[in-house]
C-alpha cells in the first residue's frame, strides 16, 4: 500500500520531465529554425515560391549622321499559356479561336499547342507579338495566358547601310558591322524582376515585383549620310545589274575630315532579312568596300605620280617614250592595254593615256624602299582607322624584295592589293593638301547618362608635300579634260579630277583570269577639293572597261555635291601638256 502510494507521487513528476524535456527539444529545434538556419530556409522558401525573370536592357541606337535613326530597338511580347487551367474552363476550341483572331493567325496551331499535354504548365503561343496585339489578347480576360516582354532589333531603313550597321542574333548577341564593333557603347544592362508562383508553379497574377531595373544602351552616331548612303546604293545597284558586275562597290569621303558619308556595296544586305542574303552570297552579310582585298589597276599610277613629284624626281612636264610593250634588261615584259606606237608623253600625258610602260620607266626614279615606305604612309598595306569587323589591310606581296616584275607591275596597280575605303583614302590624301586624314565611320558614342565619348580616330599624316599634292590633282584634271571618258564623267559648273583602273583579277591558282576589275576614283571641285568618290565593279560581263564606272561617278558625285551646297568652281581647269 505505501508503495503504491510512492509511485503515485513520482507519477507527475515523471510527466512534468517528460514535458520539460519534450518542450526542450521544441524549444531547440524552434531556434534553430527561426535563429540559425533562418536565412538560408528564408532563401530556399522564397526560391519555391517566386519566379525570377530578366528583364532585357534596350540595345541603344545606331543614327546617321544628323540623327536619323538607322538601327533601333522595340518592344516586342512573348505569349504563353497554361493548358491544364485552360482546359477546366472547357472551351479551348472557342478560346483558341478567339486568341488566333487576335494575333491574326490560324486557330489550329493554337489549339495544338493548348491540348499537345492537357496536364501541363506551359505551352508557348506566340515568341514575338506588337504591343497592339497584346492589348487585343488582354482583352480576353483569359487568366491563364501570361506575357513577357522581348526586345527585337529593327532597321527602319532596311538595306540602307545595312553592310556597315550588321546585325544581331535572336538573342540580341551583336553578329557584323558596327552591332559588333561598336557593342560596348550599344549593349543595354539586364535588369531583374521577381514574381510570387502558385502551387501549380505559375505566376501569381499581381505579385510582379522589379527588383533591378534594365538599364539601355548607348547611342552611336555614324558620319553616314542616310539620303546620301540610299542614293549611292540605288546608282551602284542599277549599273551593277547593268553590267553584269559580280560585286561592287562605292566610298564617298569627305575631304577635309576623313568623315565617310557614304560606303555602298552590291550585293548587300537587309538587316531585317539577313537570312535571305545568307542563302544568296554570304560575302554580302558585310562590306566588301572594307573586307575585300583586290589588285586596283591604273588608279594606283596617280598614287605613284605623286611620289615621283615629292621626291623630286619628275615634274607633271616630265617627258618618257612610251612605247607598246617594255622588256627590260631585268627581265619584266610590260606592256599598255592597246597596241600602238612610240608616244611622246609627259608625265600628265601619261596618266591621261594611262600608260604602263610610261609610269614603269618614270617610277623607276625611286628605289623600292622608299616607294614602299611611300605606300605604307598612304594607308596602304594596314586597315583603316575605323577597324571594320575582318577589315583587309591588303598586302605588297615580297616588299622590298619584288622581282623586276612586280617591281614595275606595283606601280600601275597589279601585284598589290588594296581595299576600296583605302583607294578613296589615298585620294582623299591627294586632295587633302598631301595630308592623310584617318577614316572615319563613327563619330561619337552617347552613353545614357547622357555623356558623350568622341572616337579617337588617330592622328594626321602628312604623305607628301602640299605642292606634289597639288600637282598631281592638276593632272587628274586633266584626266578628266582630255581622256576617252571626258563626256562620260563631265559635271557642269565643277572642275574634277579622275583616273579610272582596269586590273586583271587573280584566280583560285594565284595567276591572273579573264576578269577585270575596273573602277574610277576622282575629286571635286579640283580646284578648292570637297569630296573624294571612288567607284570599283567586279568582273562586268557586259563591258569590262572603265566606262562601267563613269555613270556611277558622275552620279553620285554631282549628288555629293548638291547635298553639301558646294557652290560651282570659279576657274577652268589648267591646260598641261600631255605630250612634247
Amino acid at each position: 500500500m505505501d508503495g503504491h502510494r510512492r509511485r503515485a507521487r513520482w507519477r507527475p513528476a515523471f510527466v512534468l520531465l517528460g514535458v520539460v524535456l519534450l518542450a526542450a527539444v521544441f524549444l531547440v529545434r524552434l531556434t534553430d529554425v527561426q535563429v540559425v538556419q533562418a536565412d538560408a530556409l528564408r532563401a530556399e522558401s522564397k526560391d519555391r515560391r517566386s519566379i525570377t525573370t530578366v528583364l532585357p536592357g534596350p540595345r541603344g541606337d545606331i543614327v546617321d549622321a544628323s540623327g536619323t535613326v538607322l538601327a533601333t530597338t522595340v518592344t516586342r511580347y512573348r505569349v504563353t499559356a497554361v493548358p491544364w487551367i485552360a482546359a477546366k474552363g472547357g472551351r479551348v476550341a472557342a478560346d483558341s479561336a478567339r486568341i488566333a483572331k487576335a494575333l491574326g493567325v490560324g486557330a489550329d496551331g493554337i489549339r495544338a499547342a493548348l491540348t499537345a499535354d492537357p496536364k501541363a504548365s506551359y505551352a508557348l503561343l506566340a515568341k514575338q507579338i506588337s504591343y497592339e496585339a497584346l492589348t487585343r489578347l488582354q482583352r480576353l480576360d483569359l487568366g491563364w495566358l501570361y506575357y513577357e516582354a522581348v526586345p527585337k532589333r529593327t532597321y527602319p531603313a532596311g538595306a540602307v547601310a545595312g553592310n556597315l550597321l550588321g546585325f544581331v542574333g535572336s538573342d540580341q548577341t551583336p553578329l557584323a558591322g558596327v552591332e559588333r564593333g561598336y557593342n560596348a557603347c550599344l549593349a543595354g544592362t539586364d535588369g531583374e524582376q521577381v514574381a510570387e508562383s502558385g502551387l501549380d508553379g505559375t505566376p501569381i497574377p499581381g505579385s510582379t515585383a522589379v527588383v533591378k531595373a534594365a538599364k539601355p544602351g548607348g547611342r552611336v552616331q555614324l558620319t553616314i549620310d542616310r539620303d546620301l548612303q540610299y542614293y549611292t546604293q540605288q546608282v551602284l545597284a542599277q549599273r551593277a545589274e547593268q553590267t553584269g558586275a559580280a560585286w561592287g562597290a562605292v566610298v564617298v569621303e569627305e575631304v577635309g575630315t576623313g568623315r565617310l558619308l557614304a560606303v555602298a556595296d552590291w550585293p548587300t544586305v537587309d538587316p531585317n532579312d539577313v537570312a535571305k542574303t545568307a542563302d544568296s552570297d554570304a560575302a554580302a552579310l558585310g562590306s566588301r568596300a572594307f573586307t575585300a582585298p583586290y589588285e586596283p589597276g591604273s588608279t594606283m599610277k596617280a598614287v605613284t605620280a605623286s611620289m615621283l613629284l615629292d621626291a623630286g624626281v619628275a615634274t607633271p612636264g616630265t617627258h618618257v617614250v612610251a612605247p607598246y610593250r617594255l622588256r627590260t634588261a631585268d627581265g619584266a615584259d610590260i606592256n599598255d592595254s592597246e597596241q600602238h606606237g612610240n608616244e611622246r608623253l609627259t608625265l600628265t600625258g601619261v596618266l591621261v593615256q594611262s600608260s604602263n610602260t610610261g609610269i614603269s620607266q618614270l617610277g623607276g626614279r625611286i628605289s623600292d624602299e622608299r616607294r614602299l615606305a611611300y605606300l605604307k604612309a598612304f594607308g596602304f598595306g594596314s586597315p583603316t582607322a575605323v577597324g571594320f569587323a575582318a577589315e583587309a589591310g591588303g598586302s605588297f606581296g615580297a616588299g622590298p624584295d619584288w622581282d623586276p616584275q612586280t617591281h614595275y607591275a606595283t606601280m600601275f596597280g597589279q601585284g598589290l592589293t588594296v581595299s576600296a575605303v583605302q583607294m578613296a583614302s589615298a585620294y582623299q590624301t591627294l586632295a587633302n593638301g598631301g595630308v592623310r586624314l584617318p577614316v572615319r565611320l563613327v563619330e561619337s558614342c552617347r552613353k545614357a547618362d547622357g555623356t558623350v565619348r568622341r572616337v579617337d580616330d588617330g592622328s594626321p599624316t602628312r604623305v607628301i608635300s602640299s605642292s606634289a599634292a597639288r600637282s598631281t590633282v592638276s593632272m587628274l584634271e586633266n584626266v578628266a579634260t582630255k581622256g576617252w571618258l571626258a563626256a562620260d564623267v563631265r559635271i557642269p559648273g565643277y572642275r574634277i579630277g579622275i583616273k579610272t583602273g582596269t586590273a586583271q583579277e587573280v584566280d583560285a591558282s594565284g595567276g591572273y583570269s579573264k576578269n577585270y576589275l575596273v573602277s574610277m576614283a576622282g575629286v571635286a571641285p579640283a580646284d578648292h577639293p570637297k569630296y573624294v568618290v571612288y567607284v570599283a565593279l567586279s568582273q562586268p560581263t557586259k563591258l569590262n572597261s572603265s566606262q562601267a564606272t563613269a555613270p556611277v561617278w558622275r552620279k553620285v558625285m554631282a549628288r555629293a555635291l548638291q547635298t553639301g551646297g558646294v557652290v560651282p568652281s570659279g576657274t577652268a581647269s589648267p591646260d598641261l601638256p600631255a605630250s612634247w
